[in-house]
């Protein structure tokens, strides 16, 4: 917690305040969670599992992560009463609607399921299964929970949909669309938050691989982000699921506790909490090449450089100067109040053009790209030619 720059937890004062309430609630109610083994997933799972549920449903298309997620359930909490199990499900699938005929009987159900990399909008293919994720499996998923009587459906949204800049942004902005139009079937809640320090596949995450394949820190010095830690993610999520009233997002208060930083700040803390100190490099191949020299004498290569690739964001934002605020009901949590407003018209043509694209097998990124502006006018979406895997 100290390398993201404090050391007292965020939501801590709002989860006491709560507790009695949310344990009574949880121990008495039943949970689906779907994309249960990301690290936000896990995260919310393992706050619902010590709070004793009488049925707790864990699903992920991540057969290995599911594995660790038991091994650190059993781990750390041990056992429950009520009705715990795992199920290594792509919810896309036949499969999954099989589990959810054969079961499906869920007072809450959790969506933490993403596509979440501004990479992944590199290519058609890859974008076309964004928007599959991010927004159909979303409204499939919500569907069901409402066909089943559940009392709540909670998903979580991003940041980046406050006045994205990129298509995962944008996507769950769309996301967002899509879930007012069903609110008037079921009551949904949802949350934005910062990045989730060291969650798989983040920049952070990737520091520990570098250092254990011995290569070189790689940052950008000119991207700064909010952090929160994989805990506060998963109580961020509960409370919004369990106290978030029909189509509230829920997000964290800015305070002193939570400010941004810049990634390569957080590379040198880092750096310096494993007793390296940071040894600046000038390209690629010259951070390669002392990877192999300079951690024997207490240096690691870095490269920091200002940011180029296409969909970055050089600052974060929870909410819009449009979206009304309710800052008072809670300490650290920020509520946005949505009224059910959205364009049936133009979400009924997304279904439609990205269904014309899905059946004929054949789509291009211009075409999604041109339907993203339709759908959401002041689009920040710019195209640089350059992505980040073209980069270290």
């Amino acid at each position: 917690m100290s390398l993201i720059g404090r050391e007292k937890e965020l939501f801590s004062n709002d989860i006491n305040t709560h507790e009695k309430e949310l344990s009574k609630i949880v121990s008495a109610s039943r949970f689906l969670v779907v994309g249960a083994a990301g690290s936000i997933g896990q995260a919310v799972t393992k706050e619902i599992f010590k709070r004793n549920p009488q049925k707790l449903h864990a699903v992920d298309i991540s057969e290995n992560n599911m594995v660790e997620l038991v091994r650190d359930i059993r781990s750390s909490f041990g056992y429950i009463d009520g009705d715990f199990q795992t199920f290594a499900l792509d919810i896309g699938s036949i499969e999954y609607d099989a589990f959810i005929k054969a079961d499906g009987e869920y007072d809450y159900v959790l969506n933490l399921s993403a596509l979440k990399h501004v990479r992944s909008e590199k290519d058609p293919f890859t974008l076309m299964r964004m928007i599959d994720v991010n927004i159909f499996n979303t409204e499939k998923t919500l569907l069901q929970s409402a066909a089943k009587g559940a009392k709540k459906y909670f998903c979580v949204s991003t940041d980046k949909a406050a006045n994205p800049v990129n298509m995962m942004g944008a996507s769950k902005r769309i996301m967002e669309m899509f879930l007012m139009r069903r609110s008037a079937d079921i009551t949904i809640s949802t949350a934005r938050f910062a990045n989730v320090a060291f969650s798989d596949g983040s920049l952070l995450h990737g520091f520990n691989q570098r250092i254990q394949k011995r290569q070189p820190i790689v940052a950008p010095k000119d991207i700064k982000r909010y952090f929160v830690t994989p805990q506060e993610s998963g109580e961020l999520c509960l409370m919004s699921c369990i106290f978030g009233e029909n189509r509230d997002i829920f997000f964290p208060k800015l305070s002193e506790a939570l400010h941004l930083i810049s990634f390569a700040d957080i590379a040198v803390k880092y750096l310096e909490q494993l007793g390296y100190e940071p040894h600046l490099c000038e390209s690629e191949d010259e951070a390669r090449e002392l990877a192999k020299t300079l951690p024997e004498q207490g240096k690691w290569p870095c490269l920091f450089t200002d940011s180029d690739t296409t969909g970055e964001k050089d600052f974060e934002e929870f909410f819009t100067d449009k979206e009304t605020l309710d800052m008072q009901r809670f300490e650290n949590l920020g509520v946005i109040k949505n009224e059910p407003i959205f364009d049936a018209e133009l979400v009924t043509l997304f279904e439609q053009q990205i269904g014309e694209m899905k059946s004929a097998k054949q789509w291009e990124k211009d075409q999604i790209v041109e339907l993203f502006f339709k759908m959401i006018p002041d689009f920040g979406h710019k195209e640089t030619g350059k992505y980040l895997d073209s980069k270290m």
